[in-house]
């Protein structure tokens, strides 16, 4: 049956500019849960549905799903960014937020690897400059010396406490960064987001 409406009810104001800025935003969210549930490869039509729009929404916003994919990731990009530009911090706090990251986010894990991965040339092409990125956040806060000072130790170590990062729940998925992080001999503070 078809309800209709009745003659004192109004529809919603179409808000324009400010709905399409409040479905991307809803996107961006969206597929940052998806993404961190089920990994880069989780449907689209599952992201559009979670937000609350339909997909001809999600297009207009990102053409393709790399374009998705690059907009998620630059947001934890821009948090670990964010934590090393803070004044209070050192290596163990910007550590700490890109562990928070990889416990989180299956996406951000496959950030840092997609140059290993064969059949996903287009996030490559973004992932490089993103992977860059962090890795100078975090190189920023290196003291001179440090065991992971070495042209590609850093990011080798990140990549090898990533692969760490398995199980179901995030606590044991932070549990074993943290051991990972310990058995290379680097010190990390409370894993949590970097929040202003």
């Amino acid at each position: 049956m078809t309800q209709h409406p009745m003659p004192d009810e109004r529809r919603p104001a179409n808000d324009g500019p400010k709905a399409a800025a409040r479905n991307r935003a809803a996107l961006v969210t969206a597929a940052r849960a998806i993404y961190a549930e089920q990994g880069l490869n989780a449907p689209l039509s599952v992201i559009a549905r979670r937000a609350g729009v339909g997909q001809g929404v999600l297009y207009r916003h990102f053409p393709d799903r790399a374009a998705l994919e690059t907009a998620v990731l630059e947001e934890n990009v821009r948090e670990v960014e964010q934590a090393a530009a803070d004044e209070r911090a050192d290596l163990p706090t910007v550590l700490a937020v890109l562990t928070w990251h990889l416990t989180e986010s299956a996406a951000f894990i496959g950030l840092l690897h997609a140059d290993k991965e064969g059949n996903r040339s287009q996030i490559r092409v973004h992932a490089a400059p993103l992977s860059e990125r962090v890795e100078r956040a975090v190189r920023s806060h290196l003291p001179d010396g440090h065991r992971l000072g070495a042209a590609n130790d850093l990011m080798l170590a990140v990549a090898m406490v990533s692969g760490a990062v398995t199980g179901p729940t995030r606590e044991g998925r932070e549990r074993r960064a943290l051991d990972a992080w310990r058995l290379l001999g680097v010190e990390v503070g409370p894993v949590r987001p970097f929040v202003v």
